[in-house]
């Protein structure tokens, strides 16, 4: 391989999965002759830190060895350094993580060796990106899978207890919170349209699956220059439990609960005083008042070829 590599390696991904694996894969990058450097990371967003680092020394191709919320911060590295070669850089995926969403749209495989390969082959597309500029801290977000607020952002803040169930446990958070969640009064403004009602969720999708496999966007695209929206006003936990399958197959989408809609933004107002969670590819980012854009076709990456 004539490229230079820098691999970010989350040792906690999978429930420390890739702390055991990492090994094998080194071993296996070095024998189809990967030149590469690596570091691992020590704490939460410790990778946007690396990437940062490592494009300063001119890395341009980039490996994430980890799930959704360590390629989430790589992203974030990516765009937070506002580096002009943005173009030129290039990111893979060796999947070891809880949910492994964003690998499902383009079929990456959970094996190692495999995705080595597709590597290896080094197949890419443009994909978009979503924006997030949350008001209340001034800051930006960026995201490459899917977005949301409010029920949603609350399961993603319990999920953690439930980390050893794998990728169900997204769904067990969600049933048990369903319970105890209020919803929020938000006032929702896109493409001339104004929703202000209580809401149980939000979902801002580029790929399609969330929650450990979950199709909860009806036709997302993630190279059309939009987002694909499902508002959702409110769900019984009977309506719920009925739904499972639903839930996985992406025909809940069609329910009559559900309101989908297309827009390249969207801005969020919450109107009462409890805090309302914004996550953002499975990840906590923040609470209250946001806006979102897309980014067309601003990120490469390396994926099988179809």
């Amino acid at each position: 391989m004539q490229q230079n590599w820098f691999v970010i390696v989350n040792p906690t991904s999978g429930n420390g999965a890739s702390k055991k694996k990492w090994p094998l894969i080194f071993n296996e990058l070095k024998a189809q002759q990967f030149q590469f450097e690596f570091s691992v990371t020590k704490h939460k967003d410790h990778a946007i830190i690396l990437v940062k680092n490592a494009i300063e020394k001119g890395f341009q191709n980039f490996i994430c060895v980890g799930g959704d919320g360590t390629l989430h911060s790589i992203v974030n590295g990516i765009f937070i350094l506002n580096t002009p070669n943005i173009s030129k850089i290039k990111i893979g995926v060796i999947p070891i993580g809880t949910g492994n969403d964003w690998i499902k749209t383009y079929g990456i495989s959970t094996n190692f060796k495999t995705a080595i390969n597709t590597l290896k082959n080094a197949h890419t597309i443009q994909q978009d990106i979503g924006k997030i500029n949350i008001t209340n801290t001034n800051t930006s977000i960026y995201f490459n899978n899917l977005a949301g607020i409010g029920f949603d952002g609350y399961v993603v803040n319990k999920v953690h207890k439930f980390k050893n169930l794998g990728s169900l446990a997204y769904l067990t958070g969600a049933l048990v919170s369903l319970i105890s969640y209020k919803k929020p009064l938000l006032e929702i403004n896109f493409n001339n349209n104004t929703l202000k009602s209580n809401t149980l969720l939000l979902f801002i999708g580029i790929g399609t699956y969330c929650g450990g496999g979950m199709q909860l966007t009806q036709n997302p695209n993630p190279f059309n220059g939009l987002f694909d929206i499902s508002f959702v006003k409110n769900i019984s936990l009977l309506q719920l439990l009925t739904n499972i399958k639903g839930l996985f197959n992406g025909n809940i989408t069609k329910h009559k609960i559900v309101e989908n809609y297309k827009t390249s933004t969207i801005e969020v107002k919450v109107l009462d005083k409890q805090e309302t969670y914004i996550q953002a590819d499975g990840e906590l980012i923040g609470s209250g008042d946001f806006k979102v854009t897309i980014l067309p076709k601003a990120l490469t990456f390396i994926v099988p070829k179809t």
